[in-house]
């Protein structure tokens, strides 16, 4: 692995556990416990809503055997930063990290944050605005993981195991209660309409399944990145579609499809239900661990994108520092900390929110159609083979395209503004690009 300047460089520490609880953080953030009432508004029945959650798991699938072959033939730092330039061109990569940097990643870990202050204030009853409270959570983050990958990586794995526990309380005590609701649902005759909503109720779906590619920024420091990166996509995405159906089994047990149409805080209806006021508390403590479990996953993965860049001579050359004592990229780390801060102190979080949804899925669609590329290069068959491609491969880049022409349909505003911000990042990488070639 190449070294910087001083000598130093990331270290390999993380195995298969540690990858697989990057894959499962990097996903499940408070979502899950507010979500599937979203879903239910849509589709009307038992069938539906599952089937929507069933193939949002699949298309999750489909993405996870498609990295895991590109986490094959590519184990390069900055995964899939690495597969866009390697497969198209580095102006590609680098508009990927710029929008990573400055929207879809420091604008959700911001809103993140504050969604965090705002169910940690209701559990310690302090006063304070949710923004200061955000920036600290934020900041002692940023210290956490300056102090190396393996400390970051076990707040993170121990995070994760902590919103998979609280998760499996809600399922038991659902199951448990004698509370559920007595329903028959009754199946809706096939028209357009309902492919219409049906498609409707998948697209919400599809965003909370979103998250797992994050855990490919981290094969630098990955023992085996071939072996354990493949892996725990597969593991961490097919153990989330359990957890999603699992939660929704239980709402719908407990509270029927209008039941859960009806609410805006399903699990927190499901836990009242169950156990009382009690379940109020709980729900809090778990959206809580929840989304601080998901910002510790942010703060890990991503600035491995922006360290790649200036790696390449892309990014200021400070940011592909890496401290000899901890072997992790703290300018990195330190500047997107930085970033989300002040963006929760602005609280611009909400508008750059409406940019993510089709800037990201626009890269996840060119990322999987990379595999084409990697394939028609290769001189022979890979060791890991995507199953059941190009099929599967055309569905995940079809389904991403979808995605993203229904976000443009839905919200033309947003979703240009969010391109016209990407697209700004031209001039500057034909700024890096030039000063590159000066200084070789």
């Amino acid at each position: 692995m190449p070294n910087d300047e001083a000598g130093a460089s990331l270290a390999r520490k993380l195995g298969l556990f540690d990858s697989t609880m990057i894959v499962m953080g990097g996903i499940i953030g408070s979502g899950i416990f507010v979500n599937p009432y979203v879903v239910a508004r849509q589709v009307h029945t038992d069938a539906l809503i599952l089937g929507a959650w069933m193939l949002g798991g699949v298309t999750a699938l489909a993405g996870a055997f498609i990295y895991a072959e590109l986490a094959v033939l590519r184990p390069n730092i900055g995964g899939q930063y690495a597969y866009l330039r390697e497969a198209y061109h580095p102006a590609v990569s680098f508009l990927y990290g710029w929008a990573l940097l400055f929207v879809m990643q420091t604008g959700g870990m911001a809103a993140v944050a504050v969604t965090f202050a705002r169910y940690f204030r209701e559990i310690v009853h302090t006063g304070g605005p949710d923004s200061l409270i955000a920036v600290l959570v934020l900041g002692l983050l940023t210290v956490v993981n300056c102090l190396g990958v393996r400390t970051g990586s076990t707040v993170q794995s121990t995070l994760m195991v902590m919103k998979i526990g609280a998760i499996a309380i809600l399922v038991l005590a659902a199951f448990g209660s004698r509370s559920g609701a007595a329903h028959a649902s009754a199946a809706e005759a096939f028209s357009p309409h309902l492919l219409l909503q049906f498609g409707a109720a998948v697209t919400p779906v599809l965003f909370a399944y979103g998250g797992w590619q994050t855990a490919s920024f981290m094969t630098g420091e990955m023992r085996d990145p071939r072996r354990d990166l493949s892996r725990a996509l597969l593991l961490g995405v097919a153990g989330v579609t359990a957890i999603y159906l699992a939660v929704n089994v239980v709402c719908l047990r407990t509270l029927g499809p209008d039941g859960l149409a009806a609410t805006l805080t399903p699990a927190y209806t499901v836990m009242q239900k169950a156990i009382g006021d009690r379940g109020a508390l709980f729900i809090s403590y778990a959206i809580a661990v929840s989304t601080l479990g998901f910002l510790s996953q942010g703060m890990l993965t991503a600035p491995r994108v922006y360290f790649a860049m200036a790696r390449d001579g892309l990014f200021f050359r400070a940011i592909a520092w890496v401290s000899k004592s901890t072997r992790v990229p703290v300018p990195a780390i330190a500047m997107q900390g930085a970033l989300a801060a002040v963006i929760a102190l602005s609280q611009q979080y909400e508008q750059m929110l409406s940019y993510v949804v089709s800037m990201d899925f626009i890269f996840f669609g060119l990322t999987g159609a990379s595999l084409f590329v990697f394939r028609r290069r290769m001189q022979r068959a890979p060791q890991h083979r995507t199953p059941g491609h190009p099929f599967t491969t055309i569905f995940f880049v079809s389904v991403c395209w979808l995605v993203v022409a229904a976000t443009f349909y839905h919200s033309p505003r947003n979703s240009l503004e969010g391109l016209a911000l990407v697209l700004a990042g031209i001039p500057v990488y034909l700024y890096w690009s030039r000063r590159k070639r000066g200084s070789a």
